[in-house]
């Protein structure tokens, strides 16, 4: 098979180290752009790239080669600089409310968010399409995640309008073992919409909702775990804290797993997460990895029937000669095709990240693999 592959990069906004609260968008490279946790849709003979950027960044292609640059989902402004600000001085800035659509109830619920809304999810259901969306701040769980809608991802369209709906569930720093970032739905064989997610903690979370794919119909129950026991709310609070390079305080503990994705192909459906670390460049040490179950909450077990709750899965991609980690992975069928969708720290880039995009098949015995 011809070997496919696309490096893609969105115009991340990332956070500035002279400027406390500000962001600096990267160069927009129609060809090779940046992108952090990407998600596919496809519209009308178009191509939709959503990722992790502020207020969601947006790209479109006819051919999954050239991107052009879309608006974000929400519109972020901001209050002029106070009068007499020294020049190349710039303090925090303050959101216009009045002329912004970020989810005040984001602002107003999640410590330190900022616009920058991480680790969306595009999918189209009951006439309107629905875009779920994380809401947090780096190594917390005061997490927030919340779905927008919209009848059409054409800009060009009259009836485009990205409407946000809300909150669907929120995780509480010393409260919830959970942390409500990286959501992804899969609506199950009866048409019951379930939605994943988690990062770190007690590991990747799925959660029933009711028919209107918001409202929780269920408790949150683990189906992924990295270290393969359960994380105890009281273990949380006793975790010793430690930095990454001197900077960001993380209070996670070691479950190293996050960015779940469920397809469903033949009579099996397909869990993929993440182990490991992302967003340190070189130093990245993301992998991908599987795991398969015949009813949608689980168990999901690998090869070797190592159920995933208990720190099974079967690598996908990860560390080898061309990136320093891969994964924060999607997977669509695009006209009969499967895809498989991630970010990779590519080391000919010094670690910067890209948008991985290859075929996907299913062997005979019905486990999907790459080619690198």
């Amino acid at each position: 098979m011809k070997k496919l592959l696309v490096l893609l990069f969105l115009p991340l906004a990332i956070a500035s180290n002279a400027q406390p609260g500000g962001f600096r968008e990267m160069p927009k490279d129609i060809v090779n752009p940046d992108v952090h946790d990407p998600v596919m849709a496809y519209e009308n003979g178009k191509y939709y790239l959503f990722g992790t950027g502020m207020g969601v960044s947006v790209l479109s292609s006819s051919d999954m080669k050239t991107w052009n640059f879309e608006k974000p989902v929400f519109e972020i402004k901001y209050a002029p600089f106070p009068p007499g600000t020294p020049e190349g001085v710039r303090p925090r800035r303050i959101f216009d409310k009045d002329n912004s659509t970020i989810p005040t109830w984001a602002l107003d619920s999640i410590r330190n968010y900022a616009g920058h809304t991480w680790a969306p999810d595009i999918s189209f259901h009951d006439g309107l399409w629905r875009l779920y969306y994380s809401c947090s701040s780096f190594g917390k769980n005061g997490s927030g995640i919340g779905v927008a809608v919209n009848k059409t991802l054409d800009p060009k369209s009259p009836d485009f309008k990205w409407e946000d709906q809300g909150p669907v569930i929120i995780s509480h720093q010393h409260v919830d073992n959970y942390n409500c970032i990286d959501p992804n739905l899969i609506v199950d064989a009866k048409g019951t919409p379930w939605l994943t997610f988690g990062s770190f903690w007690d590991g990747i979370q799925i959660v029933k909702l009711e028919k209107d794919y918001q409202t929780l119909a269920s408790k949150p129950k683990t189906i992924s775990r990295r270290i393969g026991k359960k994380v105890t709310l009281a273990e949380i609070d006793n975790i010793e804290h430690y930095t990454i390079e001197g900077n960001d305080t993380i209070e996670a503990g070691e479950n190293a797993v996050e960015a779940p994705f469920i397809i469903k192909n033949g009579k099996y459906y397909y869990l993929f997460v993440s182990f490991d670390y992302c967003c340190r460049g070189e130093k990245s040490t993301y992998r991908t990895v599987v795991g398969r179950s015949k009813k949608v909450d689980g168990p999901y077990l690998d090869k070797k029937g190592v159920p995933m709750e208990k720190g099974g899965g079967e690598t996908i991609v990860g560390p080898n000669q061309q990136f320093f980690g891969a994964g924060h992975n999607s997977a669509y069928k695009f006209n009969g095709q499967w895809y498989f969708v991630s970010h990779a720290y590519v080391k000919a880039e010094n670690g910067r990240a890209k948008l991985l995009l290859r075929k996907m098949t299913f062997d005979k015995n019905g486990w999907p693999s790459i080619e690198l």
